[in-house]
């Protein structure tokens, strides 16, 4: 390899791995889409990058490379028609399976300098790379560049950081001397060797293409594994432009550029995921999405080791509050944001039938729907406030949703079709929230995808948390959240969460929002809950995905 990569990016490295351990803020980039952090004609020179994509073939090296294919369909309107590369799955694993010798070759400081690489471009890529995110999942510009952009970039680096540290605790090299009394030691020199198990698939989701795939990737790559992105029909680009960059990097540095592939359905209405899943070339599987295909990823690919985000009800426990109006405030933004198409937005919020107390009075339970219901009008109310916040509805299915949802509980906010003031084909939609009795949970028990949400009455205080405790257990949950002015009530909900394994946030009403998720700081899903059966990020995450193998021999 021509250049010391490892020695570049060791300061970025560094602060990563202090940050792992902190748990402090820690980001190398800049949330902010300003010319001070990206350059003056970063804005336009991105979105120029994305506008040359359209209605052109997107070129890529992997071996069997068979046809084109395209299926994206932009959630404002615009016309994608990007044609990608088919491969031959016969001859694309076993090439990145032989392959996988060089990637082990180079070495823990090596691949790691290589992965710091791939991730410093992709970030000054991060105009083009919002664009991409923005037109197939659906998400508002500015969500876009930030989750796209710097902050998926900050789950790869963190996924970097704890493989690199796992990998590093283990010496390349080592003498082993055991003294033997009168007679003369004996010793051993000894070679330890990271190998990685296989080729990696990593399945990305169309609503968050980079944010979903960057962990799996780059915890794969960093630790010796050859990884094929099998992109969602919808959302290719993000993946593509991804891919790209790691080739070009790896080409640089003498390797392969096919130890990174993408891999796209020739047939959109004919995946080939469960075919590829079940390659014996294929070793380790990262998977976010529905439940279903997460369970049988679980329980059929026994040649590999599986990793999955899937469905869940996230929950808020409303018990009192001493700040009413900054409750309904932070929860108008965490229903609206990105009209709910996150893993971690909130469906479920119990309230006592008998209400709750506030600093603005007791408020009957009919009153706080209310209020929630207002707020999210109120914050909706500014149209290119609207449109930035909601961004558009990735897909036609949970489009259908919203209005299927409408008869199963009693609608205090319906869900409006929105104009967008720059895309007037975009599908914009707002928040459906529903009254519900806690009795239906077969009802709201189940995830209903998107801007849907349920205000469930519960009996009591106490019934609340049990609720939400009892439904995270049962079907699972990324995130669940409090509002209480009463200590004794925070600590049982406290235990509930710990005892249900899902993340809690408690009384947000500033700039938090339970719905997001900082990286080298919160673990992202627990996996000790049916919603996930991994965290984004800790070591469990990186280090089944290698093996220290050693050699040993007596001294010359």
């Amino acid at each position: 390899m021509s250049d010391n990569l490892f020695a570049k990016h060791k300061a970025t490295l560094d602060g990563a791995l202090k940050a792992i351990h902190s748990r402090d803020y820690f980001s190398p980039w800049s949330e902010n889409p300003s010319p001070r952090a990206y350059g003056e004609t970063a804005a336009e020179d991105g979105e120029a990058a994305f506008k040359a994509h359209l209605n052109q073939p997107f070129e890529l090296g992997m071996p069997g490379i068979s046809g084109r294919t395209g299926a994206e369909v932009s959630p404002y309107g615009i016309e994608m028609n990007i044609q990608y590369p088919t491969v031959d799955m016969d001859k694309l694993l076993p090439a990145m399976e032989e392959a996988r010798k060089a990637w082990r070759d180079a070495g823990v400081e090596g691949r790691t300098g290589i992965c710091l690489e791939i991730l410093d471009r992709l970030n000054k890529r991060s105009f083009e790379i919002a664009h991409a995110v923005m037109h197939t999942s659906g998400q508002g510009f500015m969500m876009a560049f930030q989750a796209g952009g710097p902050h998926a970039q900050d789950r790869g680096l963190e996924a970097v950081a704890y493989g690199y540290e796992t990998m590093a605790s283990v010496p390349t090299q080592a003498t082993w001397t055991k003294p033997q009394g009168k007679h003369d030691p004996l010793v051993m020199e000894k070679k330890f060797t990271v190998c990685g198990r296989g080729v990696a698939l990593v399945i990305g989701c169309s609503t968050f293409p980079t944010w979903n795939t960057y962990p799996g990737l780059f915890a794969s790559l960093v630790t010796g594994n050859p990884v094929v992105v099998k992109a969602h029909p919808a959302a290719v680009l993000p993946a593509a432009i991804s891919v790209k960059v790691a080739q070009e990097v790896l080409k640089e540095q003498g390797l392969p550029p096919h130890i990174v592939s993408l891999f796209v359905d020739a047939d959109a209405a004919k995946p080939e995921t469960m075919t590829l899943a079940q390659r014996p070339e294929v070793k380790l599987i990262d998977f976010t999405g529905n439940t279903a295909f997460g369970d049988w990823l679980e329980q059929n690919c026994p040649q590999a080791q599986v990793y999955t985000e899937k469905a869940g009800a996230n929950t808020i426990v409303i018990d009192s509050t001493d700040d009413f109006k900054g409750m309904v405030r932070n929860l108008a933004f965490t229903l609206s944001l990105y009209s709910g198409q996150m893993c971690t937005t909130t469906q479920d919020i119990f309230v006592p039938k008998d209400g709750i107390d506030t600093d603005l009075g007791h408020k009957s339970f009919d009153e706080v729907a209310e209020a929630l219901a207002t707020g999210v009008t109120k914050f909706l109310s500014d149209p290119d406030r609207a449109a930035m916040v909601l961004g558009a509805i990735q897909s036609e299915a949970t489009d259908k949703r919203i209005d299927d949802s409408k008869s199963l509980g009693t609608v205090v906010r319906d869900s409006e079709r929105l104009t967008h003031p720059q895309f007037e084909n975009a599908r914009v939609r707002s928040p459906l929230i529903m009254t519900i009795d806690a009795a239906k949970e077969d009802v709201w028990g189940q995830e209903l995808f998107g801007p849907i949400s349920f205000i469930v009455r519960s009996d009591s205080r106490d019934h609340s948390i049990e609720l939400a405790r009892d439904i995270v257990k049962k079907h699972g949950a990324i995130t669940m959240g409090c509002y209480s002015s009463d200590d004794a009530q925070l600590e049982k909900i406290e235990e509930a969460a710990l005892d249900a394994c899902v993340a809690l946030s408690v009384n947000l009403t500033g700039g938090v929002f339970v719905n997001q998720s900082a990286a080298f700081s919160d673990f992202h899903a627990t996996g000790g809950n049916p919603a996930a059966n991994a965290s984004l990020t800790d070591y469990a995450f990186v280090s089944n995905r290698f093996r220290f193998v050693q050699s040993r021999r007596h001294p010359k």
